[in-house]
């Protein structure tokens, strides 16, 4: 056992005397037991390289070539995913804030899609209506689900809502992985045209429509 201790006690000696303790400064040239770990074989972009006829480092992709994403047209312009734009982040460039409106293009379209999205990934549980009151409460499968009509809700950025679909929020869940980005969005325009029905009043629309109305 003495042989051991003085064999190990030698060994932790000669490694500490090669190396050096972690974190100290030494002046000594530096042993690099993986020497490719630092010196690495790679092209630095926009710098001169003979491997290519050209003889430059950055290259034209090749002809076929299939892009990993497409841009999402949003109402300010086309973003990509890597892109720091609200349309994928829900929050404004640059910062933690959440973007107020919506930042997709809001039409007739758009509208559609979105009540289409909502009956099959929202209104099970926040009912046809978003007022809580979904199948899945209905046959006791959850007790709580939220009303979409509350004030605490109503009074949420767009932005806001867009980070509880894609991150999920207490009891609910992300839905990320079934909701495109775009859809997300036509959900939320299609949640506030339900919310204004259902909290709006016959002075909030024009006056042609009034009368309509009215008759």
């Amino acid at each position: 056992m003495r042989y051991l201790l003085a064999i190990l006690v030698l060994c932790i000696l000669t490694v500490v005397g090669i190396l050096g303790f972690r974190g100290s400064h030494s002046r000594k040239t530096s042993l690099y037991i993986f020497p490719d770990m630092e010196w690495q074989l790679k092209l630095r972009p926009q710098k001169d390289n003979g491997f290519f006829a050209n003889g430059l480092s950055s290259q034209l992709p090749p002809a076929g070539t299939i892009a990993r994403a497409k841009p999402l047209q949003a109402a300010s312009g086309p973003a990509l995913p890597f892109e720091d734009a609200p349309v994928f982040t829900g929050r404004v460039t640059g910062t933690t804030n959440f973007v107020e409106l919506n930042p997709m293009t809001v039409n007739a379209q758009f509208l559609q899609r979105g009540q289409q999205r909502f009956t099959i990934y929202c209104s099970p549980c926040h009912g046809a209506q978003a007022d809580g009151n979904g199948i899945t409460k209905k046959i006791g499968a959850m007790a709580v689900v939220a009303n979409l009509h509350d004030k605490r809700i109503v009074e949420l950025a767009d932005g806001e809502i867009f980070h509880v679909i894609t991150n999920g929020r207490n009891l609910m869940g992300s839905y990320a992985s079934q909701v495109k980005v775009e859809d997300r969005w036509a959900i939320i325009a299609y949640l506030r045209a339900l919310q204004f029905s259902h909290l709006g009043n016959v002075e909030d629309l024009p006056q042609p429509l009034r009368a309509s109305l009215k008759k």
